[in-house]
């Protein structure tokens, strides 16, 4: 096993705790305290991937090598190799790989009533790089808090938001307000304003929200594909809760495209070594022109050992596409889907059950073409169009090159024989919600 801490199993799964933690009930009309509704139980080899909104984290278990769902429904959980392999294949993999269904992000805020539009534009960086001290001085003022809250609990999320256009168009992570009834957007000096939702995206994690204000200082965006391993990189939010507002933090970028899956979905990300903690969530990567290349969202960590400096950042470029269909449709339409959930066959049980090379089928969701044509859990897939596939990045290339509508043959592998059977591609929130 590479690239991966191991552990024996442990009672402590190392969630976030949240930031207030005492909960009570209260009469319906007062808010109520969110928090992680149900944990998965990590059972071996396990690295959490927590997102890093106070009071809303989760944990991903990692698959072999580099097996990931492709827009599924389950996360994993991998359980040792056994010492005997059961004589049915499938019965292996039911404890190999254990794809479970998935709390739904779901936002209650209300919808604004206004017709919005907006275009982000992406500046090329020119001009002598800025220090610390100009970059927070030039950006800190672009970056606000985010406080959601739900019926019935007390205590909130917390998270950071930024400032999308001077009359109140704010930019955050979606799940900061995950199961939110309400939110505010609190500016400086402790300026709150009652928030609508514009829109929200699951997939890409972001969220646009509306508030009555004007006068307020848009950030700058710059292009995160100019961005190369090394190079010096900032972030501000709001970790901890509001005593630490606007905090500033400095590292590097780590990586470029850092795939990573989480909640049986895949997100392409930047990685960088800047501080990031609880309550970063939906802050701002800048470079060092004071532009910013990234929205904060995720963060490394572990129940078992230390981890520091793995933090992550939606790209700039991802975020330019996503916003503009939240502002004008409140939702990202035209993503291709397959609907299954997939992971690689470890080489031992392709030699014990002599199976082919490819890809083991351990979720499909309802109501997507895979299910309607009869792919089911147990199937391998071998190819995809034709291309032999063994890895999910392999289909995930597939399908990004088409489009919703789009036809795709798998080639799939049961015991009793191969076939090909056309998928149709569909819009992921005709499948997901």
């Amino acid at each position: 096993m590479e690239n991966w801490y191991h552990t024996e199993k442990t009672e402590h799964t190392g969630w976030y705790a949240p930031l207030h933690p005492e909960k009570q009930e209260l009469p319906a009309s007062a808010p109520e305290k969110t928090g992680r509704r149900r944990a998965t139980r990590i059972i071996a080899f396990i690295l959490i991937l927590a997102l890093i909104a106070s009071a809303v984290s989760y944990s991903i278990v990692p698959r072999p090598g580099k097996a990931r769902p492709v827009i599924g429904t389950g996360d994993w959980a991998e359980s040792s190799e056994p010492e005997e392999f059961p004589e049915d294949f499938g019965d292996f993999f039911s404890t190999y790989y254990t794809a479970t269904e998935n709390e739904k992000i779901e936002v209650r805020i209300p919808a604004g009533e206004d017709k919005l539009t907006f275009d982000l534009s992406l500046i090329p960086a020119e001009g002598e790089d800025l220090t610390l001290q100009e970059i927070y001085r030039a950006c800190a003022s672009s970056i606000v808090a985010i406080a959601g809250y739900t019926d019935g609990m007390a205590g909130y999320n917390w998270g950071t938001g930024v400032v999308l256009r001077a009359d109140g168009l704010i930019l955050t992570n979606t799940h900061v307000i995950d199961g939110c009834d309400s939110a505010e957007v609190v500016l400086k000096e402790d300026e709150r304003y009652p928030a609508v939702l514009v829109g929200a995206d699951v997939i890409s994690d972001l969220a646009v929200l509306k508030i009555e204000a004007e006068g307020l200082t848009p950030a700058s965006f710059g292009e995160s594909t100019s961005l190369s391993v090394g190079d010096r990189v900032a972030a501000i939010g709001n970790p901890l809760g509001d005593e630490f507002t606007r905090t500033l933090t400095d590292g590097i970028i780590s990586a470029i495209d850092r795939d990573i899956s989480y909640n049986g979905r895949n997100m392409t990300l930047i990685q960088t070594n800047a501080a990031l903690n609880e309550g970063n969530s939906g802050g701002a990567l800048f470079n060092m022109h004071g532009q910013v290349v990234g929205i904060t969202n995720m963060k490394m960590m572990s129940s078992f050992s230390s981890i520091e400096g793995i933090g992550f950042a939606i790209p700039s470029a991802t975020v330019k596409k996503v916003v503009a269909s939240l502002v004008e449709f409140g939702e990202v339409k035209g993503r291709p889907s397959i609907g299954i959930t997939v992971g690689q066959i470890p080489q031992n049980a392709l030699d014990h059950y002599n199976m082919p090379e490819g890809l083991y089928v351990a979720g499909v969701s309802e109501g997507s073409d895979a299910e309607k044509q009869g792919i089911r859990v147990g199937d391998v897939i071998t190819a995809v169009d034709g291309q032999n596939v063994t890895t999910t990045e392999e289909v995930i290339a597939i399908k990004d090159a088409h489009q919703v509508g789009d036809t795709l043959t798998f080639s799939i592998w049961r015991p009793e024989g191969t076939s090909e059977i056309p998928i149709t591609l569909m819009d992921t929130n005709d499948i997901y919600g």
